[in-house]
This record gives C-alpha cells, sequence and structure tokens, in this order.
C-alpha cells in the first residue's frame, strides 16, 4: 500500500473511531504515518500532540524485565535465583520453588490481585486498599491474595501481575533503591527516554494526557480507578517517540547484552486463550503468522487506558498506537492490520 493510501485509510478510521491518542508507523528509516488526535484534557479542549505523554498500563512490564535484565548483567541474581532469595514472604505461602524467570514469564501460579479470570468489570475494580495508598511495589503486598498457588511453578503460562509486583520488589531488594528510580536511572535516562516517567495521577506533569472512561452519562477520567504512582506490573507514561528510542536501544543491546536481547525475544511458552500461535517471552510477547513470520510487541490495558507497540524485525516495520479511552487503540491496530496485509 502506497503512503498516501495508508494515510487515507487511517485518516478516515481515526474520525469514524473517534480516536484518541497517537498513531505512529515506521519503516526502517522512513516514517509511514504519525498523527495525534483527541484531547489530552476533555473539559479544557486540550488536544493530544505527538510530544504528549500517555499512561501504557501493562507496558510497563517490559521496563521491569529489562530493570531486571540490568541486575542479571550486574550478576546480582540471575534466571534460576529463587523469589524466596530476593524477598521475604513470611505472610504469604507461596511455593518456595518460584524462581526470576518463573516470574518474568508468567509461568509462576502465583494467584493475581488482578486477575482476568475473575473480574468482570474493569472499569470499576477495587482492590481492598485506597488506590492512592499504592505508590510502590511494596505497598501491593497488603493486597497479594493469599490463597493456593494456581498451579505448580512452570507448569503453565497464566498472566500474572502479582508476579511483576514481586519482581518490583526484588528489584528495590537487590538495588538499594526504589523501583521507579531505578528504572529510571538505569534504562531511561541512559537510552533518552527523557519524557518517560513515573507520574503521580494527581501530579502529572505537562503535556500528560488524562485517561478517560466513556460511560452512558459521558466521559470521566480514570484518577479513581488506577494507583495513583505507577509500579511494576504497570502504570509507567511515555510518548510514541520514546517507545521508538526504547526498541532501537534493546533490539541495538544499548540497555542489555545480546545474550540477553536474545534470551528475552525467545518465545519461552505457549499463552493461554490466545488466537493463533502467541507466545510470551521475558517481559514481552510473540506472535506469529500463517507463514511464520513473527512479530515481538508489548501492550497495556487499563480503564482509560490502551496501548500497543508491535515489532516486525523482518519486515523493519514498528507500530505503536496509544490511546487515552479504554478501547481506543484496538479499532485502529485492526485497521492498521488490514492495511498492511
Amino acid at each position: 500500500m502506497r503512503h498516501d493510501q495508508l494515510a487515507n485509510t487511517l485518516d478516515r478510521a481515526v474520525e469514524q473511531h473517534a480516536f484518541s491518542g497517537v498513531i505512529s508507523i515506521r519503516q526502517n528509516d522512513t516514517l509511514l504515518y504519525e498523527r495525534a488526535a483527541g484531547y489530552a484534557d476533555r473539559s479544557n479542549q486540550i488536544a493530544n500532540t505527538l510530544a504528549t505523554r500517555f499512561g501504557i498500563a501493562s507496558g510497563t512490564k517490559f521496563f521491569t524485565a529489562l530493570a531486571i535484565g540490568k541486575l542479571i548483567e550486574a550478576q546480582k541474581l540471575d534466571f534460576d535465583t529463587r523469589l524466596s532469595e530476593c524477598v521475604a514472604l513470611n505472610s504469604l505461602h507461596y511455593a518456595p520453588e518460584i524462581t526470576i524467570r518463573h516470574l518474568l514469564t508468567h509461568t509462576s501460579g502465583i494467584p493475581d490481585y488482578y486477575d482476568e479470570e475473575k473480574i468482570d468489570d474493569y472499569s470499576n475494580l477495587s482492590v481492598g486498599i485506597p488506590w492512592y495508598s499504592l505508590r510502590g511495589p511494596r505497598d501491593y503486598l497488603a493486597v497479594l491474595p493469599d490463597e493456593p498457588m494456581k498451579f505448580a511453578p512452570g507448569e503453565r503460562f497464566s498472566y500474572s501481575n502479582s508476579g511483576f509486583i514481586l519482581l518490583g520488589v526484588a528489584i528495590e531488594e537487590l538495588s538499594g533503591q526504589r523501583y521507579q528510580d531505578f528504572v529510571e536511572q538505569t534504562i531511561f535516562k541512559p537510552i533518552g527516554m527523557d519524557r518517560s516517567g513515573y507520574f503521580a495521577m494527581n501530579q502529572l506533569p505537562e503535556q500528560t494526557a488524562l485517561g478517560y472512561i466513556e460511560e452512558t452519562e459521558g466521559w470521566r477520567t480514570n484518577i479513581y480507578n488506577l494507583p495513583i504512582v505507577g509500579a511494576s506490573d504497570g502504570g509507567a507514561y511515555t510518548t510514541v517517540q520514546d517507545i521508538a528510542t526504547l526498541w532501537q536501544a534493546f533490539w541495538s543491546h544499548q540497555i542489555l547484552p545480546k545474550a540477553l536481547v536474545d534470551t528475552y525475544a525467545q518465545p519461552h511458552v505457549k499463552a493461554e486463550d490466545r488466537r493463533g500461535q502467541t507466545y510470551y517471552g521475558h517481559g514481552m510477547w510473540m506472535r506469529e503468522d500463517e507463514r511464520r513470520n513473527r512479530e515481538e510487541y508489548i501492550t497495556g490495558y487499563d480503564p482509560g487506558v490502551s496501548f500497543r507497540s508491535i515489532v516486525n524485525r523482518e519486515a523493519g516495520r514498528l507500530i505503536s498506537v496509544i490511546s487515552n479511552t479504554s478501547e481506543g487503540a484496538w479499532p485502529i491496530l485492526r485497521e492498521i492490520d488490514a492495511a498492511l496485509r
């Protein structure tokens, strides 16, 4: 598809779906399409721009995985290190065999505090304590379920926010720093992700989008539906340019050495309840089509947030869609997929 055809198709999709957020499609050094649409602040009609910072929900898990990689590189732990060697979980009765690899690949079997198999209404989820109490990974220990393991460690895949919270606690224990500070100082700053960070929802910096939830009565913000500060399972803010910077630095081994990059990007476990050949590596997803073309991606969903960034290394293509609405990214991604096919 020619550039002008792709632009016309996506411009129509943006209008048709009333998209709010940013779309970026790059192929090698060529920018195929990039556009911001909608409002960062609906009440004051402040428009989204290409420089707007957006929440990316569980896309943050990739940052956590990279932070663990930095500790592996520093020989402070390895994939086979047991969680119990890093974190004291005296009040929770989880299997002692759980390793860092189990947590990174969602194969730990730890019961999830945000279990998608049990949630009916994502836009009104509560966790038993006020959202404003959750400012770092340790704060979540109070909400991790003291329940039986879902399965023995390593037995299968089951997406676990709790597992990534525990990785955040391990990062704090081994680094002696706040999780957020460690990510910002060892990943964001060295590679130039200058507009990314873990911002308090009631103290957002300039050019940061509020997240919006659609209801029959109209739109409301998500400030009462998410932790006040993002932690190791979700909630960081970034831009499409910073995401492009992240991928470039990752694949060129500026963040982690080649051996770790190869491990992270290798399919480790078949993901359950997903269409097609979908796998999870270490902090990132992989998908293969019928011709065995593979894409790696990171993704996130929260009330007022939808995000996906997809890399096709064979085609040299990067697609990133970030929306400050709960469902905004998904129809745009379907339109992009259909157009490029």
